[in-house]
């Protein structure tokens, strides 16, 4: 007795992240198959805990595609009236989650038939970089490395010489899993441009580095050259220090002398201050006297005004005699007479 079957027969599929893929899943119906025709795609977790999520049904001739948020705009049925026999699955703009295990189902009784396929989505490699690690020097070792920031594995590395002889030299090393190329005993022969070629089941990238092995340095001249800058560098240094110590000594050397100072001390009065005073309070007083009074009057000599910093030792009487001054009329002056007395040469006030 005939019965429902799916035709289809491939089961595993690998692409790459962007991609379209075609889930095929055709059947062929029998003439016992009277009930109503039932399509149905639904996802299997990997893990066996969890329970099968529907993506996308055909029942009743109506198509139902909101089950599967996360395919919801990328998923549509290939053939749009899956009752003529395809209900294969079309998956647009693929991503790495969308791998999984998918499974058709064909109902329409009494006949019942299912069919599973694998699918992988697989990442190209991407943003390849090349660089170079040792000392590009005449008879050292050099590695060329290659690595991929993105793709899926098995990612795979081979190197190439695109300048000069376009051949690897004869002492270099690969290894396509690392993408690491050794190059043993470096000469200017092995320089040049060198490129690398990432790939997997589904893409390549590339990128290149060059290499440019030159005689060594005179290490000597180098080594003197640091000393001489060492040294250089010290002595600056050392001027910078002394500089800014001098600098603090002499700061501190003003503070110390400018605390020292007195405010408080008022300043010394002159000598010829001192001296009006005394001989201006004197004539004051003889202001005062009559002259009758005047011959008790006893003349003090100018050399005791008394000064400011020590008093004077007496001076000795001159053996001359002073010029007689005359009088002014102190009556047209309107003050009062002042008799001053005068001294002879023998000594005696007259």
């Amino acid at each position: 007795t005939r019965s429902l079957t799916i035709t289809s027969n491939q089961s595993m599929f690998e692409k790459a992240q962007g991609e379209k893929v075609t889930l095929p899943c055709t059947f062929v119906l029998s003439g016992e198959d009277e009930g109503p025709l039932d399509i149905e795609w639904v996802l299997i977790p990997a893990d066996n805990q969890k329970k099968e999520e529907i993506i996308i049904m055909y029942a009743v001739d109506r198509i139902y595609n909101h089950y599967y948020a996360a395919m919801t705009e990328r998923m549509q049925f290939t053939n749009p009236d899956p009752k003529s026999g395809d209900g294969s699955l079309d998956i647009l703009n693929l991503k790495s989650s969308d791998t999984g295990t998918y499974q058709c189902k064909v109902k329409k009784a009494p006949g019942v038939q299912s069919k599973k396929i694998h699918l992988t989505v697989l990442v190209k490699p991407a943003r390849t970089k090349c660089s170079i690690e040792g000392p590009q020097v005449i008879g050292r070792d050099v590695v060329l490395k290659c690595a991929s920031q993105e793709g899926s594995p098995l990612l795979s590395y081979d190197w190439r010489r695109v300048s000069g002889t376009r051949e690897l030299p004869a002492t270099s090393m690969l290894n396509k899993n690392t993408g690491e190329l050794l190059l043993k005993n470096a000469s200017q022969d092995h320089s040049g441009t060198y490129s690398c070629v990432a790939s997997n089941r589904v893409g390549t990238d590339e990128c290149s580095v060059e290499l440019n092995v030159t005689p060594p340095m005179n290490t000597a001249g180098i080594i003197a050259g640091a000393i001489t800058g060492t040294l250089l560098g010290l002595f600056v240094l050392a001027f910078l220090v002394f500089h800014c110590c001098k600098k603090h000594r002499e700061k501190k050397y003003e503070k110390e002398v400018h605390h020292e100072i007195r405010e408080d001390v008022p300043p010394p009065k002159s000598r010829s201050s001192t001296a009006r005073s005394y001989i201006g309070s004197n004539r004051s007083s003889l202001g005062s006297m009559s002259p009758s009074n005047m011959e008790g009057y006893t003349k003090t000599p100018y050399s005791q005004v008394p000064s400011e910093d020590f008093e004077r030792t007496p001076a000795q009487n001159p053996t001359f005699a002073p010029p007689k001054v005359a009088a002014p009329n102190l009556s047209r002056m309107g003050a009062v007479p002042v008799m001053i007395p005068a001294q002879s040469k023998d000594g005696s006030i007259v």
